[in-house]
Formats: structure tokens, sequence, C-alpha cells
């Protein structure tokens, strides 16, 4: 009888659904990368109408999942638990929602890969999905390792259509270094470069950002034709703006292209 009692509490403890999330709604494009990639589908309340643009990371993912606007409305409507956002909602929408007691999840600007860790590790947590945010760090760690050191320490200058670089304190000037690249950018944060400075004083290399938008940027710097005479043979790699707009774990990707393009020694 005993073994008959436990083996029906077993089917019935099968038979139980699984335990659901907090909902969640991300209020812009960056937060939907990270609610796409850690909480159970069942838990989205509503991401971004921008969530599968083309500078999406995870837009074929983002296809089946409800919208929301980063409205009061649309997102008191949705009634969610924990709300994610990286610059998405107004302040009146953010502070309403505190004063409801929903929790808002603020993604910082991460410059450095400690910083996306710190980002991956805070949010997993508040979806309570500790395991798919370790995965997720895991995984940035391999890249990293992979491609640590490939250019040992060869020049290379960051440029994007719209004619700006990256320098110190940038997660663009992490990504390259974990390659080992040196920014040849000396400044720091990010600057305008002129079509005259690169004529002039022309890098040995370069890596490219947000050439994918075609559309975008027409009259940049980085498009000029003198320019893409140059960087037509010394690009290392083009990175997507998908990869670039949010401080996020696929910045690793970028540093493993890097590695990947680095010569054999």
């Amino acid at each position: 009888m005993k073994r008959l009692g436990w083996a029906a509490l077993m089917v019935v403890g099968l038979a139980l659904p699984a335990q659901a999330g907090p909902r969640v709604v991300s209020l812009d494009q960056c937060a939907d990368q990270y609610v796409l990639a850690l909480a159970d589908r069942s838990d989205i309340a509503g991401i971004s109408p921008r969530a599968d643009d083309a500078d999406s990371w995870l837009r074929s993912q983002a296809v089946s999942a409800p919208r929301i606007r980063p409205t009061l409305e649309a997102v008191s409507a949705a009634s969610p638990d924990v709300v994610i956002r990286y610059w998405g909602g107004d302040a009146r929408l953010l502070a309403a929602l505190e004063r409801r007691g929903t929790r808002v999840i603020q993604i910082d600007d991460a410059t450095t890969f400690d910083g996306v860790r710190a980002n991956i590790l805070r949010i997993s947590g508040a979806l309570e999905q500790p395991g798919r945010g370790a995965d997720l760090v895991a995984s940035m760690n391999r890249n990293l390792a992979q491609s640590r050191g490939a250019w040992n320490g060869e020049p290379a200058l960051y440029l994007t259509a719209a004619g700006w670089t990256a320098g110190r304190g940038t997660l663009i000037d992490s990504m390259m270094r974990a390659a080992g690249l040196d920014n040849a950018w000396g400044g720091s944060s990010f600057a305008p470069v002129s079509v005259e400075q690169l004529i002039l004083r022309p890098p040995r290399q370069y890596v490219l950002g947000f050439f994918d938008a075609v559309r975008s940027d027409r009259r940049g710097a980085g498009r000029h034709p003198s320019i893409r005479r140059r960087t037509a043979y010394r690009t290392i790699v083009s990175w997507p703006g998908a990869m670039l707009g949010c401080p996020a774990w696929f910045a690793a990707d970028g540093s493993r292209s890097l590695a990947r393009a680095a010569p054999r020694r």
C-alpha cells in the first residue's frame, strides 16, 4: 500500500504544471534581447515593437511574442511583475510602475565584459532563471577565451558609417582588446573622425560597425568614396548593428569574429 501511495503521489506531482515565473515586459530593443534569451515564453507579457527589426540580435525569436508599446496604459494593462529597460519608457511610466510595486530592472551601460556579466546575472535572477543566466555567461566566457591575444597587439581603428570611433571606456574598446587588438584611437569614449583625418593619418586596419544599415548615414564619413576605397582592403571585420546596440553577451561574438580573422602565426 505504501508503494502504491508513493506511486500515486509521483503521478500527481508529474501532472502538476511547472511553476510560472514572474510576468515580464521589456520596454526597448535592448531589453527585448535579455527577455527573449532568459524568460519562458509563457511568462513574457510583452516586448517592444522593434523586437524583430533588422538590428535586433534575437529577431527570429521575437516573431510570436506579444508586442507592447512603452506607454503607461499599455504596460499597466499587461500587469507585469517585472519590467526590463535600457533606455525605453519615460519618467512618468517608470514612476507609475514603481508606485504600483512593479519591479523595474535597469540594464547598465556596461563598458566591460564584467559589466555585461553583472547585467546577465541580475536580470536572470529577477526572472527566476539563474541557470539560463549562468549558461549565457559561460558561453560568453568561452568566446572570450578563444579570442584572447589573437592579434598580438596590432593596431586597428573602429569606424562607423556615420564617421564615429570609440576609445577607452567603451564596450567597443573592450571587444577589440579581448581579441588582442590595440585600439588606434587614443582618446576616450566616442568621438567623430573626419575624412581628412582618415586620409592624412590612415589606420593600418579597420573594424567597421553599423555598415549593414545601408539606408542610414549615407553621407557619413565612413561612406565617403575615398574612405570606402581604403576600408575595402583594410577591414578586419564589419560588425552588424544588431551586435552593437546593446551591452549584452553577444559582444563576445564580436571579439570571436575578430579572432577568427587574425592571421595564423
